[in-house]
């Protein structure tokens, strides 16, 4: 019987995986993972206040041991603070002062995850880790393919592109071929205490925050000038460059008659922010990307596939050109619209996932995009 440890959140996806990994007839243990401890970190929740005096994680581990106590399951605990904050958190920290907008989550799952809680599970003799992700693995004659969930709005595939296909290949995911909905029925019907649980969202470990607020604990505020890249004028005041993203539309305290605007683009060392007017948004298009630090997850060609650039983000059709084993380029004609440096383009064939990289630059018509808009700025 093959020994499996389950990562437990305190959510309801957890505890249904684990529940059904029991009924398939595992031995299954469960295991809470630790991996922020806001007052180590100096961290606060800016305008956010709690209601009681447990910091949400504590809840989590509390929500945790009341589901492995109704399924009669054990519940370990794992530290990885110091694991997160050096592979994830300082990444996410620098990726923010050099403009860009990096997604923790992905390098959680590569990190913590399927590589620290992987292998503390091998050190304790189990045979298998699982999580309650949404992501479907398939085995076939030539290996074990993965693909996007059945319930499609909440398939995780997208965070998963980074993790090492070995160290998935000794995971399992319960909820591939299930909802949502049929999630609920079943914590419900076994009258999980969590059954009602909203979902998490915010920063992975950390939760929600007021964002900015949350950043300026580790990035100090630096203000600057806020320009209309068509007239070239400044029309108000930003705390600091880090805190937007390319394509943002609110939140810059600013009008005129150009109004509303969008972010069209960041000059970190001279701390401007470019503002575009929503009326053209020439300025988020691109036609082709150069991608980086690649993690294949299925072997391809030069070939055509579909890329997400955003995990909400509907498939797009790219053809895909290798550079290295790490590198390619990412060509779409049809042009999309905020594919943006710093953030994640995965690949897939026909839903089965193939891996992804990080976005480096993008072009149009074989211009740098950002280039472009420096050869405005400068009146050229």
């Amino acid at each position: 019987m093959l020994k499996i440890l389950v990562g437990l959140s305190g959510g309801v996806d957890s505890a249904v995986a684990a529940y059904l990994l029991k009924e398939a007839g595992f031995d299954v243990t469960c295991c809470f993972m630790r991996n922020w401890d806001s007052a180590l970190n100096n961290d606060t929740l800016g305008n956010d206040t709690l209601n009681n005096d447990i910091c949400p994680q504590e809840e989590d581990y509390n929500d945790a041991k009341a589901v492995a106590g109704k399924l009669g399951l054990k519940l370990l605990r794992s530290d990885y603070i110091e694991e997160y904050w050096d592979a994830v958190f300082k990444n996410f920290i620098e990726e923010y002062e050099r403009g860009r907008t990096p997604n923790p989550d992905i390098l959680c799952n590569k990190y913590i995850k399927f590589d620290h809680f992987l292998r503390f599970a091998e050190n304790n003799g189990f045979d298998r880790i699982a999580t309650g992700h949404y992501f479907k693995s398939v085995e076939t004659h030539d290996g074990i393919r993965y693909y996007k969930a059945a319930d499609l709005n909440k398939d995780q595939s997208y965070f998963l592109a980074q993790v090492d296909k070995a160290a998935l290949d000794k995971s399992l995911f319960p909820l591939g071929d299930i909802d949502k909905g049929e999630v609920r029925r079943i914590a419900h019907e076994l009258d999980l205490p969590i059954a009602d649980k909203k979902d998490s969202t915010g920063i992975c470990f950390i939760g929600e925050r007021n964002f900015r607020q949350f950043l300026k604990n580790y990035i100090p505020m630096k203000k600057g000038k806020i320009v209309d890249i068509d007239t070239l004028e400044t029309v108000g005041e930003h705390e600091g460059v880090y805190y937007y993203t390319i394509g943002q539309r609110k939140g810059f305290g600013v009008g005129g008659n150009r109004g509303p605007y969008y972010c069209a683009g960041k000059d970190v060392k001279n701390n401007v922010l470019y503002l575009a007017s929503v009326k053209n948004e020439d300025y988020l298009y691109s036609d082709s990307c150069y991608v980086d630090e690649i993690n294949w997850i299925a072997d391809l060609k030069d070939e055509d596939i579909q890329c997400k650039f955003r995990y909400r983000q509907q498939d797009n059709e790219v053809r895909i050109k290798k550079v290295s084993d790490t590198a390619a380029y990412l060509c779409y004609p049809q042009k999309i619209k905020a594919v943006t440096p710093g953030q994640q383009a995965v690949f897939y064939k026909d839903g089965q996932l193939l891996g992804g990289g990080v976005i480096e630059k993008t072009f149009i018509n074989d211009e740098d995009l950002n280039e472009k808009l420096m050869r405005r700025v400068n009146g050229q």
